[in-house]
């Protein structure tokens, strides 16, 4: 008989990558099981689209009654009510005391393009800044904003113009907040006049890119950079947004607003819906068709989405996000006393990290990482790795993850760091 991974391999492009060979079955909470009746741990949230668990009652409960009203009629040939009450509470919840509009779209990608249609648009400029590390996405926009080549940049040809990248202030690889600052005035000097910069587009952690959190003083400088020469400061807040960090979105950790914010993956707990959000005479800067899309604002995903802010706010899962972070981050420092590969424990609220170096050369080891990986997955529990240099692990589990759950992943985490030293 042939297996499911040779007719995957028969049948779909190799271009979409896969960390595991686990075909899911069924899922609750922060378990899934596999076509063979394996029971896993999640520690990866479909890349941190659950933070409120797979099928969470009232998700399901919200989706079901959408389906038996309607699944779809396009917002812009016949909208309807719960599109626009879910954009008046983005707008109050988003950073920023002022006025604010919402778009909805479907991926975070596409959220990340209409936000440099909409800065483009507002200031009549046309170059974007990014960070090295960065991840926004694998379209062509969202490609030329990454600040990583391999996978998502080689073997796709030119990329857009008037793209540039600046250093994320990075302490632990020698980068700091004022090398990067230097470095963006040093673009200004060199590649690109600041008067024709629409954005500069920033993750409050990065993803992809390692779970660096911004330093508070490097985003106040970005701030007071983004004033002074009239750029727009765009948050992506795709994988930070939604009570992952500790704060329903990360941005308020440093108590500046951007301009525009980004957001997706658990927004609608499972289902397909993004958005922008942002000061409202800047939304409104596109003409009338300018923006949107087919399957924009799913009432699906809409309904969803209502669900999930209820949820984040009825369990208090900005507070859970907290307290297993803190929990997380403990285990790991105990872990660390006798496993010197760990470099450094990071990240706000449950966005979670751990790094390795080989001892011997002290430089990333990203087969360090993959050790841990493989050990967790074979007893049990799924890690995704990421960074530049691949030597990260990274903790994305469901907020709504039980107690018991939670200690089970830990002692396989910890048993999995142990054997990779073997």
């Amino acid at each position: 008989m042939t297996s499911l991974t040779d007719r995957k391999n028969a049948a779909i492009s190799r271009g979409v990558g896969m960390a595991t060979q686990i075909y899911a079955d069924r899922t609750e909470n922060a378990e899934i099981w596999d076509k063979h009746g394996r029971r896993y741990i999640d520690f990866a949230a479909g890349i941190a689209v659950v933070n409120t668990g797979h099928r969470h009652p009232k998700v399901i409960a919200a989706v079901k009654e959408q389906l038996d009203r309607f699944t779809h009629t396009c917002h812009q040939v016949v909208p309807y009510e719960n599109y626009v009450h879910l954009a008046e509470r983005l707008n109050a919840l988003a950073p920023g005391k002022f006025a604010k509009k919402t778009i909805f779209v479907t991926t975070g990608a596409e959220a990340v393009e209409n936000a440099v249609k909409i800065a483009r648009a507002a200031t009549g400029r046309q170059a974007i800044i990014a960070f090295g590390g960065g991840f926004h996405g694998r379209t062509f926009m969202g490609m030329a904003l990454t600040g990583k080549v391999v996978p998502y940049k080689v073997g796709f040809g030119s990329m857009p113009a008037d793209v540039f990248h600046a250093p994320f202030p990075i302490e632990l690889h020698g980068v700091s907040v004022e090398q990067s600052l230097a470095a963006l005035r040093k673009l200004f000097a060199a590649d690109v006049d600041p008067g024709r910069v629409a954005a500069i587009i920033i993750e409050p952690v990065q993803g992809e890119g390692g779970f660096y959190p911004a330093p508070t003083a490097f985003m106040k400088a970005l701030r007071e950079i983004c004033d002074q020469y009239g750029i727009l400061l765009i948050a992506d807040e795709v994988q930070t947004g939604f009570a992952r960090t500790g704060k329903l979105f990360a941005m308020e950790h440093h108590a500046i607003a951007p301009d525009l914010t980004t957001m997706a993956k658990s927004l609608a707990g499972g289902f397909p819906l993004a958005a922008v959000t942002g000061r409202a005479e800047i939304m409104d800067a596109p003409g009338p068709g300018g923006l949107g899309g087919t399957y924009g604002g799913s009432p699906i995903g809409i309904a969803a989405a209502h669900a999930v802010l209820d949820v984040i706010e009825e369990e208090q899962l900005c507070e859970r996000a907290n307290q297993l972070g803190s929990r997380l981050k403990q285990r790991l420092a105990s872990i660390r006393e006798k496993v010197p590969e760990i470099v450094d424990i990071r990240g706000p609220g449950f966005m979670n990290a751990v790094e390795f170096n080989d001892v011997t050369t002290n430089q990333p080891s990203a087969d360090f990482a993959n050790k841990v990986r493989l050990n967790a997955l074979e007893r049990g529990l799924i890690l995704l790795t990421c960074g530049t240099h691949g030597n990260v692990i990274r903790f994305l589990a469901p907020i709504t993850i039980q107690d018991e759950v939670f200690a089970e992943a830990l002692d396989i985490l910890e048993a999995s760091i142990v054997e990779a030293r073997s």
